[in-house]
Order: structure tokens, then C-alpha cells, then sequence
């Protein structure tokens, strides 16, 4: 298609577009602007078809159904990962051993044939149950060499050794501030999007992350109970 058809060009990239409003949409992957805030949570987003698809979790819409079996999703997307388990087309993956590959299927069939015995919480894979059922047992297998506190999971230790080492792998892409663990990077990319995923069910107002919600809160507690006090000073 040539320029002729697509007279917006962008400033930024030089991609070209169609329609004003294609060249305006597309813009906002360089401002970072979102536009669309969901009523419900207070999430925003760039594209108004991306808002449509997150308010179905709120509202529970499922309106992509499958044809063959009747299951229904939230976006066509997932309706067509999900028809290829009927049809035995996958995802091309290969695999050296056939219980790695029955495995594997188990994430596009959504088969999970192992369960705990104490809470009935399915898994896909035996050493994911394993993993589950020590925080039934209080079991805590994995030391730290360092300080010897111990943990359920070989994941948790590993993240738990940064603690004792200067090591951050998690650098941001905006300002290349770098973070020990992703959970900090991600609470610290809002600084630069904006974006407050954490609203107050009292007032309303949204924060960035659960603890400054949680400090938030307590305020609201307090003052219950101030006017709680004066209540019964006045009786």
C-alpha cells in the first residue's frame, strides 16, 4: 500500500496510517497516554477495545463461545487457543521426551489430574502439587547458606539471597533505576505511567500499590473511631 493511501504520517517513528484517528491511536505507544479509565477499578488504557475486553472480568461477560464444546471466554483470542485442543493443532512446541509433552498438553486441554488431598486445589504437574502441599505441612526445605532462614520454595530462596548481595536484575526501561525484585520494579514503573491499580472501597481515591492503599485505609479507620469516642462523650 503506498503513501498515497496513507496520508498521516507519525512524527515519532514515520509509520504511516490510513485514518487520523489510526495515526492519534497509534501515538499513544509513544506518549504512554491512556485515555480509557475502567469505572469499576480505575485502570486506564490506550485503545477503547482494550477497556470493552477488561470490563468483561468485572462484569463477567463471556460472549466468545466455542462451538464445539460450548466453554466461553472473554476475547477471541482465547476462544482460538482454546479450539485448537479440539482439533489436536497446538503450538508447534517439540519435545524430547513423550511425559514432557503430555505435560505440556495439559496447559492447552487446562487438564490437572494431580490434587490436594487437604483443600482439593488441582495442579497440572506432581511437583507443583509438592510445592502446594507444603503450605499445608509448614515444611521448609530449601536454607538460606547465609542466614539460615528457610524456605517452601528454591524461587523464594533465590530471591531471598538478594537480600545479602548488591545483585538487581530487574532494571527500569524509562529511567534505569534497577530493583532486586520484579514486584519493586513493577510498583516503581507506575511512577513513570501513572497508573494507580489500587482504589480505596471507602473514598474512592486510587493508589499505586496494596501498602500505600493499606496506610490509606487506616486513616479512615482512625477517624471511625474518633467520631466513634465523641459519639459517647455527647450521650
Amino acid at each position: 500500500m503506498g503513501m498515497k493511501e496513507r496520508p498521516f504520517p507519525c512524527s515519532e517513528c514515520g509509520k504511516s496510517f490510513n485514518r487520523l484517528t489510526h495515526l492519534k491511536t497509534h501515538q499513544r505507544t509513544h506518549t504512554g497516554l491512556k485515555p480509557y479509565s475502567c469505572g469499576e477499578c480505575g485502570k486506564n488504557f490506550g485503545h477503547l477495545s482494550t477497556l470493552i475486553t477488561h470490563q468483561r472480568l468485572h462484569t463477567g461477560e463471556r460472549p466468545y463461545s466455542c462451538d464445539e464444546c460450548g466453554k466461553t471466554f472473554t476475547h477471541p483470542s482465547d476462544l482460538n487457543k482454546h479450539q485448537r485442543s479440539h482439533t489436536g493443532e497446538q503450538c508447534g512446541k517439540n519435545f524430547g521426551h513423550l511425559s514432557t509433552l503430555i505435560t505440556h498438553q495439559r496447559l492447552h486441554t487446562g487438564e490437572r489430574p494431580y490434587s490436594c488431598d487437604e483443600c482439593g486445589k488441582t495442579f497440572t504437574h506432581p511437583s507443583d502439587l509438592n510445592k502446594h502441599q507444603r503450605s499445608h505441612t509448614g515444611e521448609r526445605p530449601y536454607p538460606c547458606a547465609e542466614c539460615g532462614k528457610r524456605f517452601s520454595q528454591l524461587s523464594n530462596l533465590t530471591k531471598h539471597y538478594r537480600s545479602h548481595t548488591e545483585d538487581r536484575p530487574y532494571p527500569c526501561g524509562e529511567c534505569g533505576k534497577a530493583f532486586k525484585y520484579l514486584a519493586d520494579l513493577t510498583v516503581h514503573e507506575r511512577s513513570h505511567t501513572g497508573e494507580r491499580p489500587f482504589p480505596c472501597p471507602q473514598c474512592g481515591k486510587c493508589f499505586s500499590n496494596k501498602s500505600s492503599l493499606a496506610r490509606h485505609q487506616r486513616i479512615h479507620a482512625r477517624n471511625k473511631a474518633i467520631f466513634g469516642v465523641w459519639g459517647l462523650l455527647r450521650l
